[in-house]
């Protein structure tokens, strides 16, 4: 099997670039005069497949795609519904329900700029988002749906399962997402990815969930740092950089996990997007760490 040596994003590494698969990075903040600059580390792939996550603004995180393994599934309060909708998804309904409850984090870090996604947890301004998103940041804001960015605080992060949780400040009256029960995500149920690909705020894709309990693995976020593996939801609901800490959402417009990683090869230019196969964390698991980190 040919390794792979992915260009990777989200955490500071130092290292030679490589060609390879395509870490998902936090694009800079258009229009900026600074550059955006990517680090990277080798990683041997135990698969064909890399999944690369995006969202740091440097150094980073890629990972082996391994046969599945038993679901995560523990369900924290974020978590409301019990079921999975399998109604014809209309996506314009799930569009108007959820754009409310999603923001775009943008962050600062000694090297440069970047942005993610966020998913709105309580009306006072917590969100949840993925480590790699605010690993290293210096400053961290948060543009809301109705567009005004306000200043935020990081609460808490967990980078075993690149999940952290960030505060709005100054805002009330936000509308939190409501977050479904994943381990009633079914192979073919369709899904919708709400967040700023390529700083394209309150961009909206859809697809089905192609594939379920795909174990990622992705490195720590300092090369000494032991590997992280986490049972994903796949799917093939288009994923770009800047998606990353988005939700993934159910027909019924609840979130069923929040979107972390993606396989993309990379161009000659060094850069690629979506080729249709992305990974999400369980709702069930990012509930219970956003529980924890509060």
């Amino acid at each position: 099997m040919t390794q792979n040596s992915p260009v990777m994003s989200g955490s500071p590494h130092d290292g030679p670039q490589y060609s390879g698969p395509q870490a998902f990075g936090l694009p800079p903040v258009p229009p900026t005069p600074r550059p955006f600059w990517r680090r990277t580390s080798t990683v041997v792939t135990s698969a064909a497949l890399v999944a690369a996550l995006f969202g740091g603004v440097t150094g980073g995180v890629v990972g082996a795609l391994n046969a599945p393994d038993a679901a995560v599934g523990a369900v924290g309060s974020p978590v409301a519904s019990q079921t999975s909708d399998r109604s014809a998804l209309d996506v314009s309904a799930v569009a108007a329900k959820v754009l409310p409850s999603v923001v775009q984090v943008n962050v600062v870090t000694a090297q440069g700029q970047g942005i993610g996604s966020g998913v709105v947890l309580s009306a006072d301004g917590r969100i949840l988002t993925n480590n790699h998103v605010v690993s290293g940041a210096q400053q961290v804001s948060v543009t809301l749906d109705d567009g005004r960015t306000v200043d935020a605080e990081v609460l808490g992060t967990d980078a075993t399962s690149d999940l952290a949780v960030v505060r709005a400040q100054g805002v009330d009256g936000l509308t939190p997402a409501v977050f479904a029960d994943s381990d009633g995500v079914a192979i073919g149920d369709q899904v919708v990815a709400i967040g700023s690909p390529e700083g394209l705020r309150g961009t909206v894709t859809s697809g089905i969930v192609s594939a379920l309990d795909r174990k990622v693995t992705v490195p720590g976020e300092t090369r000494r740092s032991a590997p992280v593996s986490y049972q994903a939801i796949q799917t093939d609901a288009s994923i770009n950089p800047g998606n990353s800490g988005g939700p993934l959402i159910n027909a019924a417009g609840e979130v069923v996990g929040i979107n972390s990683a993606i396989y993309s090869p990379a161009s000659e230019s060094g850069s690629a997007g979506s080729v249709g196969i992305g990974f999400a964390i369980p709702a069930n698991q990012a509930g219970q760490i956003a529980d924890e980190l509060t």
